[in-house]
């Protein structure tokens, strides 16, 4: 009978009064990667949290490997052999590789930081995950998903017994992604380490876990085995029934709608080291998809086009009149709205309030005179909560108060209110269930039949298949090929993002 890792019993937890967790019970088994799945809010993060010692629970139970566990810290947990990788990157960007993955556990020798030890251990870690990366180099000049990789690299690093991951895979290519869980499937085979795995790519969960436990708004509701006893697998469909009470997988988002004439004209733009004499166009009330693999540079062609990253070479030109951005707010100011990839770091002003952070892109449009109306602030907050349904108490809580997937639809609503001319969606869904997925999509389609031209960005062949009119495909830096709604499948894309030709 396989030994047990974790049993948390009877797990509750309330803020101001509401319960976020009612009466939860957890059973892994050890050697196994158990997902945890539910939708933002459903409490997979909190129940986490609780494990991890970043937040203590109000009553319930713990054991580890039969023995029952007091975690109230942190360290307490570090101590008993957990390691948590957060969703929203815990890296210190002024420190080097090899500092962050010993930060807090730092190692000596004749009193003197052992700087050559610990990048040979760093170095041995990457060694084994297969990928290059520099121990000395500086966190800040990583691109976002190589911090990904150092912070699972830190957690194999200090050997953990218990491993949580929450959304780890989020910006990591297909590729990368398969090269993790290589990687963890090593660690629970040989190593014996418990993984558990918080994900809303459902395709991950079938393909990689071998059993699940579903929450939904705070309770749990179902839980099993991946593999079912006829050998076959569950299904992405049954596994979202089970998470949104609903089918969301079967609903079409796509919607024909007239396209107009052109918006947005790109000729021969280059971004020094990234990207190589790229040409497109994108017309009034159509999506354009760009994707690729990590490096491919589209990331650096969108944030040129916003006036984030300067230009090389190249022209851009809205409605036929030529432009030259140089700064995001001169990208606003002639029409031009982007979401970023990292939330984090480049999309949510975190000492602000969800109501600030929703609108503060408009504020112009609030104003009595010279004074913001805080009257009409809180309605436009209010308004774009609905609109999103964005999940949280008190709009005037912070932002960082919320889970990451209702950051994200709060990030996007401030720039629904905006309706500016080009909107640039850099994973748009990044961190977000597969029922709030759709939430989104259905936001993306109505700024498009209003006539707004659209350009999403984003590694999931899948969602650039549901949601585009057509795509651009990178490959180092260069347009590899378009696809056509009709060509846009994942094997043409894959084939392109590869460096291939389609036949």
């Amino acid at each position: 009978m396989p030994e047990r890792a974790l049993q948390m019993t009877g797990i509750v937890k309330t803020y101001g009064g509401v319960p976020v967790l009612q009466n939860v019970d957890l059973s892994v088994e050890r050697g196994e990667i158990h997902a945890l799945l539910g939708e933002n809010g459903a409490g997979k993060t909190t129940l986490m949290n609780i494990l991890g010692g970043v937040v203590s629970m109000d009553r319930g139970a713990i054991e580890l490997f039969g023995e029952k566990a007091s975690i109230h810290s942190p360290a307490d947990a570090q101590a008993l052999g957990i390691a948590f990788i957060h969703q929203e990157l815990n890296v210190v960007n002024d420190l080097t590789v090899y500092e962050n993955m010993f930060l807090g556990a730092e190692l000596t020798r004749f009193g003197q930081l052992d700087v050559r030890r610990m990048c040979k251990l760093t170095q041995e870690v990457f060694d084994r995950m297969n990928v290059s990366i520099d121990p000395r180099q500086m966190m800040s000049q990583l691109e976002t998903s190589y911090k990904q990789i150092v912070e699972i690299a830190k957690s194999l690093l200090r050997e953990a017994r218990i491993i949580i991951m929450d959304e780890p895979t989020t910006s990591l290519t297909q590729r990368e992604i398969e090269k993790v869980f290589s990687i963890m499937r090593n660690l629970t085979r040989e190593g014996g380490a418990t993984i558990l795995f918080i994900s809303h790519k459902l395709g991950e969960v079938v393909e990689f876990c071998d059993a699940y436990t579903v929450l939904r708004n705070g309770e749990k509701v179902a839980e099993g085995r991946i593999l079912q006893p006829d050998g076959s697998k569950i299904s992405q469909t049954d596994i979202a029934r089970m998470m949104v009470g609903r089918d969301v997988l079967g609903v079409k988002v796509y919607e024909e709608r007239e396209i107009g004439e052109e918006l947005l004209s790109v000729e021969n733009l280059s971004v020094k080291g990234a990207v190589n004499d790229v040409s497109f166009t994108l017309r009034k009330g159509e999506v354009v998809g760009i994707t690729g693999l990590l490096g491919d540079g589209k990331e650096q062609l969108v944030g040129c086009l916003f006036g984030d990253i300067p230009k090389q070479s190249g022209r851009v030109a809205l409605s036929g009149r030529p432009v030259d951005i140089r700064h995001p707010a001169q990208g606003r100011r002639k029409g031009i709205g982007f979401l970023p990839s990292n939330r984090k770091e480049n999309a949510i002003i975190k000492d602000f309030s969800v109501k600030h952070n929703i609108t503060i892109v408009t504020l112009d449009e609030l104003c009595r005179g010279t004074t913001i109306s805080k009257k009409r602030e809180r309605a436009a907050a209010e308004e774009a909560r609905d609109r999103l349904s964005i999940k949280v108490q008190n709009i005037d809580n912070p932002i960082t108060s919320l889970s990451g997937g209702n950051q994200q639809k709060a990030v996007l609503s401030k720039w629904l209110r905006a309706r500016p001319k080009v909107m640039i969606l850099s994973n748009p869904t990044q961190g977000v269930d597969v029922g709030a997925k759709n939430e989104i999509y259905a936001q993306i389609m109505e700024l498009a039949k209003g006539g707004i031209g659209v350009i999403i960005t984003s590694g999931e062949a899948q969602e650039i298949s549901r949601i585009c009119d057509r795509a651009l495909v990178m490959y180092h830096g260069s347009l590899q090929g378009e696809l056509s709604r009709e060509e846009l499948t994942e094997e043409n894309i894959m084939i392109l993002s590869t460096g291939g030709a389609l036949t």
